[in-house]
């Protein structure tokens, strides 16, 4: 197959010399690096589109014609023809105010930016470049994949594997049974349709799962689901950023440290598709990417995971906190809860039958490839309903964001509300409510109800994604420690004072329970970001040092 293509436009002869042949020594014996003027560069894009190439990246100087903007809007049209490409705008040194980047970054119109001049090449080009084409290859179907899915598209199951693989940033192919392949990859396993989803690795072993439960999972992965030892310092629950956050720092300073999670790590946060506003990474940073570096650090450190396991019960034994799961116990002198939240469920009947098949809870990122060309409907107004309105519109025909309140502006970070404001193929819909769902087997459309008028319309509408709050996971902990009336975790001077029993005041982040933290969104009052939560994690290990020091020394 031909090699994919890397466009460069710019009306500086030399510019364009210096960029083309700088991209051409690093990335030329895997793409081709066509260059040209601004009069060139969109009959090229045409006649690229036409031959059923595959364009990787675009990248044009600001000002197409001299002095306007026409690099912007160069990179705003080659969505149409080329939906993967990443488009990366010139940016010229010293021109700080006012440049039309930061309004394109804000609108979707461009996907990142490269520095003139690029001096070091390694760092202000390549680096950037290399950025965005890995971000373009994880778009398309991966090179190499670490298992396959044979399923049926409108099964439950089959959706909930291809969300935790989509989080946890593991190549995956999925196959329908008809399909030449997921006949050949059942026949191979030796089993039939009638047992789907089946999952076959690809490391070697072939190993043959049918229906896989969730630790048939993380076994087949190499993660255990059984603790190793019986008594740590700290143990973590949950494996969201707040959690694999405490679990980094506590590592990092000599805690023995044991994080468990009921799946796969990630938490909330590994269903984002594009986080632009966490401090450091002003390009952007996909959630599953987030958290893939978040495990990989905890490893690194030392920390202890174990995955596909539940904790149900804390109780306190002297100095230790003691942590009964689903198939066992352990110890630890330090708890740290971070056990996040769920997704807050629509009560409507006819959307619980369509689960799955047309209705999601969140995973916008595991099932955007799939809403090509179709009509797809958002609920919500925070922050993660937006970036999956902007995500799926790359890829959907319409996406209706609906809302119960007057405007996003109220429950929005303005850079998505901007975003959001300037797609032709994303609209928002005020005070209105999902009241009813049309389909058999599938969603075929939504009944919205406007909240002033009470009339009702039916809308076609192909996939509902629900993003309308959370409520924490925290039953388990009833009767243990304090929580407000819709379950979040109380802390510090939040606690009841009937409910604390030490002479000493609550640690900020302490529970109502001794030497119990809770961090990230589970704790009462939280922000929901993520910056906040990772902050809240290495606070808590902070606070977890001056608990341990008033403890007797353990013995050894």
């Amino acid at each position: 197959m031909p090699s994919a293509v890397i466009v460069v436009v710019a009306d500086d002869a030399q510019l364009l010399a210096d960029l083309a042949g700088d991209l051409q020594r690093r990335f030329g014996a895997d793409y081709d690096i066509d260059s040209g003027t601004s009069d060139w560069a969109p009959g090229h894009l045409r006649a690229l589109a036409q031959q059923c190439r595959d364009v990787a990246l675009v990248l044009a100087a600001t000002g197409l014609p001299a002095g306007g903007t026409g690099g912007v809007e160069l990179l705003t049209g080659v969505r149409a023809l080329h939906p993967r490409a990443r488009r990366l705008l010139l940016v010229e040194r010293g021109q700080w105010r006012g440049h039309p980047v930061r309004e394109a970054m804000v609108l979707g119109q461009v996907d990142s930016y490269v520095f003139v001049p690029w001096a070091l090449r390694e760092q202000w080009l390549y680096l950037p470049v290399t950025e965005a084409l890995a971000d373009w290859s994880k778009s398309g179907p991966p090179e190499k994949v670490a298992l396959s899915i044979v399923g049926q598209p409108s099964d439950r199951r089959a959706h909930e594997l291809r969300d935790t693989f989509s989080r946890a940033s593991i190549p995956i192919a999925f196959l329908e049974p008809g399909s030449d392949q997921g006949r050949a990859v059942l026949q191979e396993a030796g089993v039939g349709d009638a047992a789907l989803p089946v999952m076959v690795m690809h490391d070697g072993s072939r190993a043959v799962l049918v229906q896989p439960t969730d630790r048939d999972i993380v076994a087949a992965l190499g993660f255990p689901s059984v603790p190793e030892g019986g008594r740590y310092d700290v143990a973590v629950v949950g494996a969201g950023p707040s959690g694999l956050s405490a679990a980094v720092y506590a590592t990092s300073e000599g805690l023995s440290t044991v994080i468990i999670d009921p799946s796969i790590p990630g938490g909330q946060a590994g269903t984002s598709s594009m986080i632009r506003n966490y401090l450091g990474f002003p390009r952007g940073l996909g959630g599953s990417e987030l958290t893939t570096r978040a495990i990989e650090q905890a490893w690194l450190f030392g920390t202890e995971m174990v995955l596909a396991e539940r904790v149900v019960r804390i109780t306190t034994d002297g100095p230790e906190r003691v942590l009964d799961t689903e198939r066992g116990r352990l110890s630890a002198r330090a708890v740290v809860i971070a056990t996040g939240v769920d997704w807050r469920r629509l009560a409507i009947p006819t959307l619980d039958s369509l689960l799955g098949t047309g209705v999601f809870y969140g995973a916008a990122l595991s099932e955007a490839e799939a809403m090509t060309g179709r009509r797809v409907v958002v609920v919500g107004g925070g922050n993660s309903a937006g970036q999956a309105a902007i995500y799926l519109a790359r890829r959907a025909e319409m996406v209706t964001i609906v809302i119960r309140r007057e405007s996003l502006t109220e429950s929005m970070s303005d850079y998505l509300v901007q975003e959001v404001d300037a797609a032709t193929n994303i609209t928002v819909r005020p005070y209105t409510e999902i009241v009813g769902a049309v389909g058999r087997g599938r969603l075929e459309g939504l009944s919205l109800q406007d909240s002033r008028t009470r009339q009702t319309e039916t809308v076609p509408a192909e996939a509902l994604f629900v993003m309308i709050g959370a409520e924490p996971r925290t039953d388990w902990l009833d009767g243990v420690v304090a929580r407000d009336p819709r379950g979040y975790l109380l802390t510090g001077p939040d606690i009841p004072p009937a409910m604390w029993t030490l002479s000493r005041p609550a640690a900020f982040l302490e529970t109502s329970l001794p030497g119990v933290f809770a961090v990230g969104d589970v704790q009462h009052d939280s922000t929901k970001r993520v910056a906040t939560s990772v902050g809240s994690g290495a606070m808590a290990i902070r606070l977890v040092h001056q608990y341990l020091a008033d403890l007797p020394a353990p013995p050894t």
